[in-house]
């Protein structure tokens, strides 16, 4: 398949999902929900260029990250991002309010797929944990959650290569 027939999503995670998917050699399900520069997502940053449409689409996952960690209380407080090359026609556009970078993959995402694994350093976990705990509340609208919210993305994920999944874990 011609490189130009891929794009790239990043999918939302959870160090016990990495487990999962060292296991099972893929990650996710049929509705498996992710981020993308999409066409809602170039048409509202119509200045951004192509590494700062994928930076927003990254930053939305890595939000999301946090909502996930909220809903597994017994996962490491660390936010994971995975990064893989699918078909373009295999996305499914979540949502088609202008700035949207939501998609979702009709089917699990392969190890082979994956082009890299974002991870927060140990140093970022109270953050968040505090984040965590509260990105409901910011999702709905509480100024102070948000700010909170905000401090876990002071903390930049760390990258690493698919070939050191073994070593994440």
């Amino acid at each position: 398949m011609p490189i130009t027939d891929l794009v790239r999503v990043y999918i939302p995670a959870t160090l016990p999902m990495l487990a999962t998917l060292r296991a099972g050699g893929q990650i996710g399900d049929q509705t498996t929900a992710a981020h993308a520069v999409t066409p809602m997502l170039r048409e509202w940053y119509a200045e951004g260029d192509e590494e700062e449409l994928e930076y927003v689409a990254f930053t939305r996952a890595a939000q999301d990250a946090l909502r996930l960690l909220n809903q597994d209380p017994d996962a490491p407080r660390r936010r994971v991002v995975v990064s893989a090359d699918v078909p373009v026609g295999s996305l499914t556009h979540q949502d088609t309010e202008l700035g949207s970078s939501a998609v979702r993959l009709p089917q699990p995402v392969r190890l082979a797929d994956l082009a890299s694994i974002h991870v927060d350093g140990t140093d970022a976990t109270e953050t968040v944990s505090a984040a965590a705990d509260v990105v409901e509340a910011a999702l709905s609208g509480d100024e102070d959650a948000q700010f909170t919210v905000d401090g876990a993305e002071d903390h930049e994920l760390e990258w690493y290569a698919v070939s050191e999944l073994d070593e994440l874990l």
